[in-house]
């Protein structure tokens, strides 16, 4: 394994760990390949903001340099934006989308907090809903519709993915239950560390969050039948993750703290199969 290749796989293993399939195996050769290289530069650029030694700000600021080289034609000092770069030409992948990424995971230097679930979906725009924009740009199925419906299924992914790791953002300073919801149920901060079966309160909280999300999905899900071909199947399994993940957490009572939460193989499959057999009911 070279040192262009390394990073790479080790980021691509983190699929693994992710509420939806990433690229199914069903889809052919080359839109896979792009999602893979898609997933490793955003999971880069995540992991430099939360998890990197040292001054993480001023490394973030050198992948946004990098970034804006890349489509400035230059080539970038890391392998995986290295990796990237053919598929930012194939499929004319927009900037803005990973510069957007950046920028969220700069908030996250300084942002610790959010007042209301509105201000958490603004991080969201953010932090999570380029990515649905970089999955259209692969599969050549980017409009305003297709766009805004996309936003609301990105955005209810990252808050599910929130309430499944409370526990774990507590513990590097963040909190990303909306402050208004934790004041109205009358739950201290030092709550969050812990929660779990003891605290009601807590768990009532997390599932509040669920339903909202829930919601979000139900109004993205159309997205599903605006996509033709591969992209309809690779989105139909992004959404499908998510209603997994709500599945999973209504079954563990919003209890996040025991045990990791995590969506069902079957479940999946079983959401993924609905979403296109309604798509296909729809489409003309």
């Amino acid at each position: 394994m070279d040192a262009a290749t390394a990073p790479a796989r080790r980021l691509r293993a983190r699929e693994k760990e992710e509420n939806f399939p990433v690229a199914l195996r069903w889809l052919p050769r080359e839109p896979r390949r792009h999602l893979h290289a898609v997933y490793a530069a955003t999971r880069l650029i995540d992991e430099t903001g939360d998890a990197a030694p040292g001054d993480r700000v001023s490394q973030l600021l050198a992948l946004r340099a990098q970034v804006t080289a890349l489509w400035q034609g230059h080539t970038p000092d890391d392998p995986v934006l290295q990796m990237l770069a053919s598929t930012v030409t194939a499929c004319t992948l927009p900037q803005e989308a990973f510069q957007e990424l950046i920028e969220a995971n700069l908030v996250d230097q300084r942002v610790h907090r959010y007042a209301s679930f509105d201000d958490l979906l603004g991080y969201c725009r953010l932090s999570a809903n380029p990515v649905g924009r970089l999955v259209l740009a692969v599969f050549d199925q980017s409009t305003p519709d297709t766009v805004a419906l996309s936003d609301r299924v990105c955005s209810a992914l990252q808050v599910l993915e929130h309430c499944q790791d409370i526990a774990e953002d507590y513990a590097a300073g963040r909190i990303y239950l909306p402050q208004h919801d934790l004041a109205a149920a009358g739950i201290a901060e030092a709550s969050v560390a812990t929660g779990g079966p003891g605290d009601p309160a807590c768990r009532a909280l997390v599932l509040t969050q669920v339903e909202r999300c829930e919601s979000l999905l139900g109004e993205g899900a159309p997205l599903v039948a605006r996509l033709t071909g591969w992209a309809r199947i690779a989105v139909a399994g992004y959404i499908a993750g998510g209603y997994a993940t709500v599945r999973a957490l209504r079954a563990a009572e919003g209890d996040v703290w025991s045990a990791p939460v995590r969506p069902r193989h079957v479940d999946t499959v079983a959401a993924m199969v609905t979403l296109l057999g309604k798509a296909t009911v729809v489409t003309p």
